[in-house]
């Protein structure tokens, strides 16, 4: 590994990181900059599931579907996150899968801690990110979050993976 592709793993994982710390301190305005104005939030159905238009998701989200789901988390009166929800973010195992003249595609790993009222639940799986170079910076164009157990019932599912 030379210098350049050392210089750029550690840039993806200090932006993975900083992702993971946004969502955790619930600082959902900065998180919706990380993503292009086109970007995409994605939590597909079923493993190896091939798109997002032709087949069901658990969560499916352009700019204002994320925004609607952050705002409807902060609100006072969402009986849901009363007290709100906390959650801790750990992504591991980064890796660069491929690259051009306008970003790259990133595999890491994830897991979530999540503590609702009196409930801890966690959840674990891969993340796929697809970035853009926007100057020095990356932006989300696709986030990509398969759960080992995407097929599972799942009680209301809120946080953002």
């Amino acid at each position: 590994m030379n210098f350049n592709d050392w210089h750029e793993q550690q840039a993806i994982t200090q932006f993975l990181h900083h992702e993971a710390r946004l969502l955790d301190e619930h600082r959902w305005d900065e998180w919706q900059r990380l993503f292009t104005p086109d970007g995409l939030y994605w939590v597909p159905l079923v493993h190896g599931q091939a798109d997002h238009v032709n087949h069901a998701s658990l969560f499916c989200e352009d700019a204002l579907l994320r925004s609607m789901r952050a705002r409807r988390l902060e609100q006072a009166r969402a009986y849901s996150q009363q007290p709100p929800t906390r959650t801790v973010h750990v992504v591991g195992n980064i890796g660069l899968e491929s690259r051009d003249d306008e970003g790259c595609v990133v595999r890491s790993t994830f897991l979530v801690l999540e503590w609702r009222k009196t409930e801890q639940r966690i959840f674990g799986g891969s993340l796929l990110h697809t970035l853009r170079r926007e100057g020095d910076e990356f932006r989300i164009h696709m986030k990509r979050v398969e759960l080992v157990n995407c097929d599972a019932p799942h009680e209301a599912l809120q946080v953002f993976m």
